[in-house]
């Protein structure tokens, strides 16, 4: 039956975002057709680590009559999808889903799993969601960098349930579990002076990142087009590019949660989370308190 599962979930890639091929996983140049095949096999080799990831992360932490937080991303798709095969095969039973966007809400209806949306004070035994990058060391954790629609919930109502669980799970590959991080650290500001708090943020961390503000569509850049995007909130969204390695994400934190104007960021630390990596065919789960692989 996992054979099955795990061969639907590769034949299904296409189907569901998932990441790019990790460079180098193919030991030599395809040309022509092969290159595209090879490219395929990378990827569905990827998806199916990252299934092995979500896998884990069920079979490790939910356990019956849990209150269960589901975040987004491929990687919390598939362990959605898998946790609602383990409630049809009744070897779980009374679990409570919350998600917490409209895309887990989506997932939790397509694995078959009756969920609500989270509401500020529910108690979370459990939740996992997808890190687009994780510290090593202190597994501080960047939510929130993919695309959302104008119109949409912001990463906030994310960060605030799985800030709220006893535990949490962050799911992600091998090579976004990273010292010295670089990128985007998304920032919401409210709207009336987003000028000057995108300046003010500019110059405590100038010469290390750039901050542009966030379209709905088109290109990017500092003042966002003409088109900028706006949150379900009434919030911007500003991207803090980092071109330098952060020494200490959680440094950054405190000090973007300083700025009047910033009404959250992406970064998540945790004192109970885990870091679930995908790599090559095996799964590591990490602690805070030894978070270096070897």
């Amino acid at each position: 039956m996992e054979a099955m599962a795990r061969a639907s979930v590769a034949s299904s890639a296409q189907l569901r975002p998932c990441p790019s091929p990790r460079r180098n996983r193919c030991p030599m140049r395809c040309p022509g057709r092969r290159g595209v095949a090879c490219s395929a096999s990378a990827a569905d080799a990827d998806v199916v680590d990252l299934f092995d990831a979500a896998k884990l992360t069920v079979d490790r932490f939910v356990k019956s009559g849990m209150v269960v937080g589901l975040g987004s991303g491929p990687a919390s798709a598939l362990a959605v999808q898998y946790l609602g095969t383990r409630l049809r095969r009744g070897s779980l039973t009374d679990i409570v889903a919350v998600t917490s966007s409209v895309l887990s809400a989506s997932e939790a209806d397509m694995a078959g799993i009756r969920a609500s949306s989270y509401q500020e004070g529910t108690q979370i035994d459990f939740a996992f969601t997808d890190a687009e990058v994780i510290e090593e060391g202190t597994l501080a954790a960047v939510i929130g960098r993919r695309k959302t629609e104008s119109g949409e919930p912001s990463f906030m109502v994310e960060k605030t349930m799985v800030k709220s669980a006893d535990k949490l799970a962050f799911i992600t590959g091998n090579d976004k579990y990273l010292t010295g991080v670089e990128g985007s650290i998304p920032v919401l500001v409210k709207s009336g002076n987003w000028i000057d708090t995108a300046e003010e943020i500019d110059d405590l961390f100038l010469g290390d990142a750039e901050v542009w503000r966030r379209p709905s569509f088109g290109t990017a850049g500092p003042l966002g087009g003409d088109h900028p995007l706006v949150t379900k909130e009434g919030h911007h969204v500003l991207d803090v590019i980092f071109t330098t390695p952060i020494p200490d994400l959680g440094q950054v934190a405190e000090k973007l949660e300083k700025i009047s104007g910033v009404v959250d960021h992406g970064i998540i630390c945790s004192n109970q989370s885990y870091a679930v990596i995908a790599s090559k065919g095996e799964v590591q789960v990490i602690e805070e308190k030894s978070s270096v692989i070897p």
